[in-house]
């Protein structure tokens, strides 16, 4: 089944350099990704959009987080099928990259990802962020200037699994769906009890005449 941007123009505009290794992400989750439960059966026609692009939206604010850190590195909770993880670590090689993922299968889907796409900045934790936020409470882990995530849970939950892997002045970048503004003004408490502050919501860019995504980001104080 084509996706509804092959050859698109559009393509080359966002994602610029890393545009051929997104190419062969996105032939690999054609092929792969609903037999593997990565992508839904409705999914499959626009992946490019619903997934990649949509990932990509995010590169601009990490960017803008990292801009002037002299470690750029970045935790991604939950990466599943590699959304943002795999896509925003193809569009940003000078960063470096934590894929945190509980499961095994998803892991290995990763593992592949990452050999396709030759990422040499991205390692992966087979783990849940608990685990990974206690090894940087006990100063075994450096923190993070950047964690992100996409659709891993709602953000009264998400603040505890996520604020406390940032170091200071680090920033939360998460897509979110039209909620974000309701899940943020639900989350308040959490958000102020993980140290995070300036919580707000960003309509952020997809692409030309494409449908802009909302963007949660939060401060860590």
């Amino acid at each position: 089944m084509a996706d509804q941007l092959d050859g698109s123009p559009v393509l080359a505009e966002v994602l610029g350099d890393a545009l051929p290794a997104l190419e062969r992400f996105h032939a690999k989750l054609a092929e792969e990704g609903e037999p593997r439960g990565l992508i839904g059966p409705r999914d499959v026609d626009i992946i490019w959009e619903r997934h990649i692009l949509n990932s990509a939206a995010i590169v601009p604010y990490v960017r803008e987080a990292t801009a002037g850190a002299r470690f750029k590195t970045v935790a991604d909770v939950g990466s599943g099928g590699g959304f943002p993880g795999i896509v925003a670590a193809a569009c940003l090689p000078d960063h470096r990259f934590t894929l945190i993922e509980p499961m095994e299968r998803r892991v290995e889907w990763l593992s592949e990802c990452v050999d396709l796409l030759e990422l040499s900045n991205v390692d992966i934790i087979r783990d849940r962020s608990d685990a990974v936020i206690a090894q940087v409470r006990k100063r075994k882990m450096h923190p993070f200037a950047v964690v992100t995530c996409r659709a891993v849970a709602p953000m009264t939950k998400l603040s505890g699994w996520t604020l406390p892997l940032l170091k200071s002045q680090g920033r939360l970048v998460a897509l979110k769906g039209r909620s974000a503004q309701a899940e943020l003004d639900k989350a308040a408490k959490e958000i102020a009890r993980f140290g995070g502050q300036s919580p707000r919501v960003v309509e952020a860019v997809v692409g030309p005449d494409l449908e802009p995504t909302h963007v949660v980001l939060v401060d860590k104080r």
